[in-house]
Order: C-alpha cells, then sequence, then structure tokens
C-alpha cells in the first residue's frame, strides 16, 4: 500500500505518537508498585525506530531518563543483534554508562512488529527503590558495592520470561515482590505502548514508520537548528560549587554558540569522588542537553533530531564523566546541578534568560526500617525500605518567582507524606513550607520545606541522607539574593551529614531544612503587592518584609490588621 501521506497527515501522526508515549507512561503509573513510580513519576518512556532514533517522549517523566534513554536503545540494538529479535521479546539492563546513569534504574526495550516485520521499539525507565547491595546512597567506593548489576539481556524470548533471572533478581533484593512487580509494569507499559501503535498504523495504512520518522526528525532538526542560529554566535564560561561528599565540588563549563549547534565542554571540572556521587557522562549529557533546549526552544518536542545539536564533552573520569566502576548510585546530586552551571555561562550569551539557582538536586532520603536493637520490640515491628522523594525551591526566573517546593530540573513530584507512611513503619510529623528560604529579589526565589521524619514505636531505622547546598546555598542571579541553606540534624540537636548512611536510634526524629531558590533581581524593585502578599501568605517575615524589600511599618500593620480580619491580600 502507499506510503505516501500529506504534511497534515504526518503532523496528525506525530502528535498521535506523544499521545501513545504519554498513554505508555500513565500505564506505568498505574501499574508500577514503587511509591517512586506511582507517586513521584520518576520514570520515562518513549518510541523509536528501527535505527534507535527517539521519534517521541511522553510528558510525564523526566529529563535524566528520557533524554539519556535516547542513546539506550541504539546499545541494545548493537548488543542483541536485529537478526536476534522476534516478536514477544522484551529486553532489560539496568547498567548505568549503557542505560541511565546507575543501578537503580531498570531500563526495559521491547519491539515492535507489524505484519512479521520490525517497525520499531518501545523503552522505559523506572527508578526502583531497592537494587541489592549497600542500598541507596553514597556511601559505595566502586559500583560493584552499589547493588545487582543487569548487563543488556532478554528478559523475556518470544513471550517467554527468564525465569532464571526472575529468581536471580530476587534472590539479590530486600524487596523483591516490589521489584518484580516494577519490572513487570514496565514490560506492560511497553506492550500498551505496542498496541497503540499498530492500531496508529492500521488507522493511517502504513506498512512501516519511515515516512513519518523522516518527517519527525527532519522537522525538529531544522526547527532547533533556526533557533540556535538566531543566538549570538559567541562562547562563555560559567562555574558552580556543590558541597560534595566530604570535599567541594567544582563544575566548570565553556558554552559555545556554532551555527548550527551549541558545544558545552566541561573541562575544568573536578575529578572524581570517591563516593558514589559520581556521573556517567550520559546523564551530564541528558541535563546539560535539557536546559539548553528549554531556554532556547521549549516548544520544540523532544526526539533524537532536536536533542542531536546539543554536543555534550567533559574529561574522562572528571565527576561529570565517571567511567566504569566509578561509585554513581547518587549520581543525580551533581547531574541535577549541569543546568546551574550551564546557566552561568548561558546567561553571558543571552542576558535576562534564564533562571537563578535553585535547590538544584532533589532533597531526597531513604529510611531502612527494622525493629528496636536496645530492647525487645513489638510483635508486629518489622524491617522496611522507604525512598521519599522532596524538593526545595526552584529559582526566581526573570518575569516570575521561582516555584516552592518544586523540582528543577528533574520534574520529579514531591510525595504524599499518606503514600510514604503507607510504604512502611515510617512517620513523617512535620512537612511544611520553610519562610525566609527564598531569596530576596525583583523576582522571589522559591520556598524550601521542612520535614520532620521518624519511626513508629519499636523501630530504630538507618537514613540514607541525599541532600547538598548546606555549604553552598543557591546563587541569585542579576542583583537577587541567595536562597537559604540545607540543614539536617537529630531533634536533641545531634548533628548529621547532609550525605550518607546514619543511625537514629528508637525515639529519635530527623529534622530537615531544605534549602530555598535563589532571587532574581533588585530586591528594590519588587512590587510592593507582591511583597505584602508574601507577608500575608508567611512566605516571608516582618523582618524580611522590612530590610530585604523596605516596607513600611505601616504597610507591614495593615498587612497584619488584614490577615487578622481574614481578608486576601
Amino acid at each position: 500500500m502507499s506510503q505516501d501521506h500529506s504534511k497534515v497527515a504526518y503532523q496528525v501522526m506525530w502528535n498521535r505518537l506523544i499521545s501513545v508515549v504519554e498513554e505508555q507512561a500513565q500505564a506505568l503509573v498505574r501499574t508500577a508498585f514503587s511509591t517512586s513510580v506511582r507517586e513521584a513519576g520518576d520514570l520515562s518512556a518513549g518510541v523509536y525506530d528501527t535505527h534507535g532514533n527517539m521519534l517521541a517522549q511522553a510528558v510525564t517523566g523526566t529529563p535524566g531518563h528520557v533524554n539519556a534513554m535516547a542513546d539506550a536503545v541504539a546499545h541494545f540494538i548493537r548488543r542483541i543483534g536485529r537478526q536476534n529479535m522476534f516478536e514477544g521479546d522484551v529486553y532489560i539492563t539496568n547498567d548505568p554508562w549503557e542505560g541511565t546513569g546507575h543501578l537503580h534504574d531498570i531500563t526495559m526495550v521491547t519491539p515492535s512488529f507489524h505484519n512479521g516485520t520490525l517497525v520499531g521499539f518501545f523503552a522505559c525507565t523506572a527508578h526502583i527503590v531497592d537494587i541489592g547491595g549497600r542500598g541507596f546512597g553514597a556511601d559505595a567506593q566502586s559500583v560493584y558495592e552499589e547493588g545487582l548489576y543487569i548487563p543488556i539481556m532478554k528478559f523475556a524470548d518470544r513471550g517467554e520470561v527468564d525465569e532464571t533471572l526472575v529468581r536471580i533478581i530476587r534472590g539479590n533484593v530486600r524487596e523483591p515482590d516490589q521489584l518484580i512487580g516494577d519490572i513487570y509494569a514496565l514490560a506492560t507499559c511497553n506492550e500498551i505502548g505496542h498496541r497503540r501503535l499498530i492500531d496508529m498504523m492500521e488507522e493511517f495504512e502504513l506498512d512501516h514508520l519511515d515516512g513519518i520518522a523522516a518527517f519527525i526528525l527532519e522537522n525538529s532538526r531544522r526547527a532547533t537548528i533556526e533557533a540556535i542560529a538566531a543566538l549570538p554566535q559567541t562562547s562563555a564560561s560559567g562555574e558552580m560549587t556543590m558541597d560534595g561528599f566530604d570535599v567541594p565540588i567544582t563544575l566548570k563549563v565553556k558554552v559555545s554558540v556554532e551555527n548550527d549547534r551549541i558545544v558545552t565542554d566541561f573541562t575544568g571540572t573536578s575529578g572524581l569522588d570517591k563516593k558514589g556521587i559520581n556521573c556517567p557522562l550520559v546523564y551530564t549529557k541528558a541535563y546539560a542537553c535539557y536546559a539548553l533546549k528549554v531556554a532556547i526552544a521549549p516548544e520544540i518536542p523532544n526526539n533524537a533530531a532536536s536533542l542531536a545539536p546539543f554536543e555534550i564533552t567533559a574529561p574522562e573520569n572528571s565527576i561529570v564523566n565517571a567511567l566504569h566502576p566509578a561509585p554513581v548510585a547518587l549520581r543525580h546530586i551533581v547531574g541535577h546541578f549541569v543546568p546551574d552551571a550551564v546557566y552561568d555561562a548561558f546567561d553571558k550569551i543571552v542576558p535576562g534568560l534564564v533562571p537563578a539557582e535553585g535547590a538544584g538536586c532533589l532533597c531526597n532520603f531513604q529510611v531502612s526500617l527494622r525493629p528496636r536493637s536496645d530492647a525487645p520490640a513489638p510483635a508486629d515491628a518489622r524491617r522496611s525500605e522507604v525512598l521519599t522523594f522532596n524538593s526545595g525551591g526552584s529559582g526566581a526566573r526573570p518575569e516570575h518567582d521561582g516555584m516552592n517546593a518544586t523540582a528543577f530540573p528533574s520534574g520529579v513530584m514531591t510525595m504524599p507524606i499518606e503514600a510514604t507512611e503507607h510504604a512502611g513503619p515510617v512517620i513523617i510529623w512535620r512537612k511544611e513550607l520553610r519562610p525566609d528560604s527564598g531569596g530576596a529579589g525583583k523576582t522571589r526565589g522559591g520556598l524550601g520545606q521542612y520535614m520532620e521524619v521518624g519511626a513508629q514505636e519499636g523501630h530504630e531505622f538507618d537514613i540514607q541522607a541525599m541532600f547538598d547546598r548546606s555549604q553552598h546555598p543557591a546563587r541569585g542571579r542579576r542583583g537577587g539574593s541567595s536562597g537559604a541553606p540545607t540543614t539536617i540534624a537529630q531533634d536533641d540537636g545531634s548533628a548529621m551529614r547532609v550525605k550518607g548512611k546514619q543511625f537514629v536510634p528508637h525515639g529519635r526524629k530527623v529534622v530537615m531544612a531544605f534549602p530555598g531558590g535563589a532571587g532574581y533581581g533588585n530586591p528594590a524593585e519588587r512590587p510592593k503587592d507582591l511583597v505584602k502578599r508574601d507577608l500575608a501568605r508567611g512566605y516571608i517575615s516582618e523582618e524580611t518584609a522590612r530590610t530585604d524589600y523596605g516596607l513600611s511599618p505601616e504597610d507591614i500593620a495593615a498587612v497584619q490588621s488584614a490577615v487578622a480580619r481574614g481578608e486576601q491580600i
């Protein structure tokens, strides 16, 4: 049958593909066992042509997965070989260097056949709570300590699941039912994508995807190159410092706009860390590409062609190009700061476009709960692994305030208290916005949050802290003030580290204050009605309103009176 279609028809197909992969992602959300997927949305989904080029990605998901997964399918094709791919196959890996950056991300790929012919691939990735080893944290000194490694291989061969692989996985992890459930959910979501693709192909009488693939890739490439060509053709350098594990880490970057491409070079960045916060290049590329693309071409859908003009380089065994066997479990801590470093340079090329620095990395922690060891525990005390996803404030934007307790750049959602407490014998005693944590500016930085966590009666726990911004808070841009730093301690005042596994005895709680985003522009230029609104909402204190924004005692008193009367400001 004819495969020629009009541009309008191809545009309709393109939109359909985007809806197909969104349904694929939502199927994963609905069927996954882990709260990291169901509640936080730490996942990705996409459809690819027969060469492994990503054609469309789901809106649901995180850039670190999707953009990294853009390269992963090509690795599957190379490792397995098209001649060894059959209907009913499902492939799997958690290889940090051929997947999405650490062992805790499982990527699954399913070949899609139509009338006996390979027409494309569906791929998805999800963050799983446990993969064995030391557990999810920064304490390992090599990837071998971080958990079970699954090379690129077949999970299902022509519809038959490899039960030996399933038994190996179950025997090496702390939450086997949860992990195997997540793996089947990943396979299911790819199957949903495949079925919807075949429905589309039959509707449009397609034998293959060559025509629509060429249309998507060529139009995306051209639109992205046009956006790059409109920029000043120049270079600029930027850098930022983050806490690191034991010693600070410096990210240095040079961004060069060169006709039809943007080259981002991380030469000068710190070398490998001894602990598991190193970042493979695939993850660095994902967030460097994302940062630039959302700045200059946010309306162009993500696919292989719209990402190709962004070239990322970094010296081998720098902390942003960690080679095997470097420990990489918490690679997101460094990876999530890549956009801030890139924006420090890009703001010098195109002023007034990118935001101030924000919290950067997610404010995650994992608690390993168990019956108390200092005294007899209740009969119903149990072991459990509970991972929570939390966020500080995002940086202020040139025309808008930063978002409160919202993850940028990852886009991962904060988990509800109810879902967290349902996952194990953990209690979230406090979770609220942190006043005065957003940096002052013409536009204000987003607020961080307070959290207080403990265990149910009869339990003790280890907490894996995965924080940063303790010694190096978010920096303001163009006159804006810095955001508030991270703090963590036990409720009796005992100091704690922002990274690493730490014991919390029975009856104790951990009190955390997550960082705020930085401000943008001169605080004196902030409209007074917005200052009054922030004061009324409790985002800022009277002292901040007075000292940082110059609000008069009379205006402060008027706001207090209006709040007391229940009036909106």
